[in-house]
């Protein structure tokens, strides 16, 4: 099929960005943009700054005789209770189901094609793994002939992928989105309880006669709390306060008279997980977040709107992506100079020895991580490129070959061998297929289309 319609729509020429918001290519840049909801922002940062805090922050490790050995700090007694406002990918979800419909309408509103909404997106989710597989493809490989101990550098080579488990279930949520607006447009609050139904139904095949049945609520369990974020993106989120209560207390009576672990992440040694494959536990504890965090919206917002706060989004936003494939990286650098280098076990979590010497932890860390930010956000957003309207085979073509990528990097990691590079080969291959034969001649030819990430932020 031709990048290339042969005769594009009669458009004006528009910049489009990852997200979809569109604006005139001629217009002058604005401070920000018309719709933008900094609630959603706010949860999107908070976010990924509460998943790097908790990465950094529940190892337990101890280096002897070649190997490295990792345990999980909320494994101790009751720690479990703080997952359920810790295990913060429920919002992250929730708000991206808001800024996929957001953008999704505004680019529909302009009069411009599906596709290359859809294009927008899959570039602004995978091309900044290709630096992430760049530098990690080979650097396990230099590492080992080096002399460093086989065991710890495969530990962190496989770890070092197991993050983009969640671009890739994205990646499906935004191919789905039209679609599954349309059915939220009409059917409503019934899209997400009839999601929610089915993956109870689904629980129950697993944990009564089939447990590879469980691997279904991948896709149903963030699919209903990305189609929450449709309700909210539309103002038919009501009922807060019943939201909160009623998903908490629903998780409550899962955990103490069903099958399920209290912990919302998983736990080394734990018989089952709430999260790998996700549960109706861990979607009731969705619901609550949700309803939680509606109910403190206004204020939320109000904060969002002093100097200081609005100057520390306007700093994070660019580099939100950045600081979630390479803060992981950064705990490596510091656990194998402190933990594998110096023999530093990590003191009994909660105790005085780890409260006193946490913070310099963290300290380390965000040492470690600036450089990485100041290299690599950069690759925050894809280039700009001269489109023409093309249909939907070659963006669905060009999402699978990503999300099949993004598969294999976050089953099999970095570790040595001839994954990773298939990996990215496919996430290579996908982000190709979307770019157009000859940007340069499709400018002399006729008015195009630009597809532009600088200012995706939906």
């Amino acid at each position: 099929m031709p990048a290339l319609l042969d005769r594009p729509p009669a458009l004006p020429a528009v910049q489009v960005t990852g997200g979809g918001a569109v604006r005139p290519a001629a217009a002058p840049p604005r401070q920000g943009r018309p719709g933008r909801d900094v609630f959603i922002d706010l949860l999107r940062l908070f976010g990924i700054a509460v998943v790097m805090l908790e990465h950094w922050s529940i190892p337990v490790l101890s280096y002897d005789h070649g190997r490295i050995a990792t345990g999980n700090a909320f494994a101790a007694p009751g720690a479990f209770v703080i997952t359920w406002l810790s295990q913060v990918m429920p919002l992250v979800f929730f708000a991206g189901g808001a800024a996929n419909a957001i953008s999704h309408r505004a680019h529909r509103a302009r009069g411009l094609a599906g596709p290359l909404w859809l294009a927008g997106r899959v570039r602004r989710l995978a091309w900044p793994v290709l630096p992430l597989a760049a530098v990690w493809i080979p650097l396990p490989h230099l590492l080992l002939a080096l002399g460093l101990p086989a065991q710890p550098v495969e530990t962190a080579a496989r770890l070092a992928g197991q993050l983009l488990w969640f671009l890739a279930i994205y990646l499906v949520a935004v191919v789905l989105t039209p679609a599954l607006l349309r059915l939220g447009e009409r059917h409503g609050w019934r899209a997400p309880a009839a999601l929610a139904v089915a993956a109870v139904a689904v629980d129950v095949v697993r944990f009564t006669c089939w447990e590879p049945a469980g691997y279904l609520n991948i896709g149903l369990v963030w699919l209903a709390v990305h189609q929450l974020g449709f309700l909210y993106a539309s103002g038919r989120l009501a009922g807060a306060r019943l939201m909160a209560a009623g998903g908490f207390g629903a998780a409550a009576a899962l955990v103490a008279f069903g099958p399920y672990p209290g912990s919302m992440i998983g736990l080394p040694g734990a018989a089952s997980s709430n999260m790998a494959p996700p549960t109706a536990a861990l979607l009731a504890v969705a619901f609550g977040q949700i309803g939680l965090a509606m109910l403190l919206r206004p204020r939320l917002v109000r904060l969002a709107s002093r100097p200081a706060v609005a100057r520390a989004m306007a700093w994070a936003g660019p580099r939100m992506m950045t600081v979630y494939l390479w803060h992981m990286s950064a705990l490596f650098v510091v656990a194998g100079v402190s933990v594998v280098g110096l023999g530093l076990a990590t003191p009994a979590p909660g105790g005085p020895a780890w409260l006193a010497g946490w913070p310099l932890w963290l300290g380390a860390l965000l040492l470690v991580l600036r450089p990485l930010l100041a290299l690599f956000a950069r690759f925050e957003e894809p280039p700009a490129m001269a489109f023409r309207t093309t249909g939907w085979a070659r963006p669905v073509w060009a999402a699978a070959l990503c999300g099949g990528g993004l598969l294999v990097l976050t089953a099999a990691g970095f570790v040595p061998g001839p994954l990773p590079m298939l990996g990215a080969c496919a996430l290579t291959g996908g982000l190709a297929l979307l770019m157009p034969p000859s940007a340069l001649r499709s400018r002399r030819t006729v008015p195009s289309t630009t597809v532009h990430a600088a200012a995706a932020r939906r």
